[in-house]
């Protein structure tokens, strides 16, 4: 079954002094883009995250964001006492009025450099196993977001496959009437030049004219290859670029039975088969 590489998962954890909130987001990308957000005092864990979104998510273009909302009474940041006191003395000694406000002075002095500090949070092992089980659940709601958006997809994929088999029995119909329009042309054309023609001849540069411009062999490979996307787009696996190469050998084959066509209403047939494989194209870059 395919995925599409557009989705969405979010899991929100409840921790005793803190909130963490999982987002992933992925649109179609070519290879693996991977953009990964996460908080200081979890950056040791980085690389096991993106092995782990790697595996899940394959390819896209992916945005995955931890953020930590502190619901706790208590804080890492403190104020620097003895730094802030400094601040305050120094700045009395500059203030030319005189004044002694000291809710003034303190409002200067914390804007001062290493007026606040952080005491860096040292990362818990325990914290850290339900944060992973947060990201495994969202993880499970983008593949899943990915599987739903795909089976529309595979819906209108289906639909346009079986548009253009019905576009080309069309075109089997009138492939013996277009060789005898070829045929007929031919002939009158020579009848107005108004000259004498070797029949035989004639004969002979006909069947290789028209060999120029049979069809069978594209029309036996177009039907083979409208088969095998279908095929494809009911394998256990997602390949979007599989199916990719498939619609590239489709549309090489439309294309030669444009060119070869030589006939106006087999020509209007092409031009609709190409409409239909060129909806394909749009949505096939958004697939796994």
């Amino acid at each position: 079954m395919i995925q599409s590489m557009t989705g969405y998962g979010k899991s929100v954890l409840q921790l005793p002094n803190k909130k963490v909130t999982i987002e992933i987001k992925s649109l179609n990308s070519k290879n693996l883009d991977l953009y990964a957000r996460i908080p200081s005092y979890y950056k040791d864990k980085e690389l096991s995250v993106r092995k782990k979104l790697a595996k899940s998510l394959v390819r896209g273009k992916v945005d995955f964001s931890i953020f930590v909302e502190m619901t706790a009474d208590e804080t890492s940041t403190s104020i620097n006492k003895g730094v802030v006191k400094t601040y305050i003395e120094q700045l009395r000694n500059v203030m030319f009025s005189g004044s002694e406000d000291d809710v003034e002075l303190l409002k200067m002095a914390v804007k001062m450099p290493d007026a606040l500090k952080t005491e860096r949070e040292e990362l818990d092992e325990t914290e850290w196993s339900k944060i992973e089980d947060s990201i495994d659940s969202a993880l499970k709601e983008i593949v899943q977001y990915r599987t739903d958006e795909a089976a529309s997809l595979e819906d209108d994929f289906k639909e346009r496959i079986t548009n253009i088999k019905a576009i080309l029995e069309e075109i089997k119909v009138l492939d013996a009437d277009r060789i005898e329009h070829v045929k007929v042309r031919l002939q009158k054309s020579l009848s107005d030049l108004k000259v004498e023609v070797d029949e035989n001849r004639f004969e002979q540069e006909l069947i290789y004219y028209l060999e120029k411009l049979d069809i069978n062999e594209e029309k036996v490979r177009l039907e083979n290859h409208l088969e095998y996307f279908v095929k494809e787009l009911g394998s256990n696996e997602s390949n979007g670029k599989k199916l990719g190469f498939i619609v590239q050998e489709i549309g090489r084959e439309i294309n030669t039975t444009g060119s070869k066509a030589n006939y106006a209403p087999m020509q209007k047939l092409v031009i609709q088969m190409k409409d239909e494989l060129e909806k394909i194209k749009e949505q096939i870059l958004n697939v796994l």
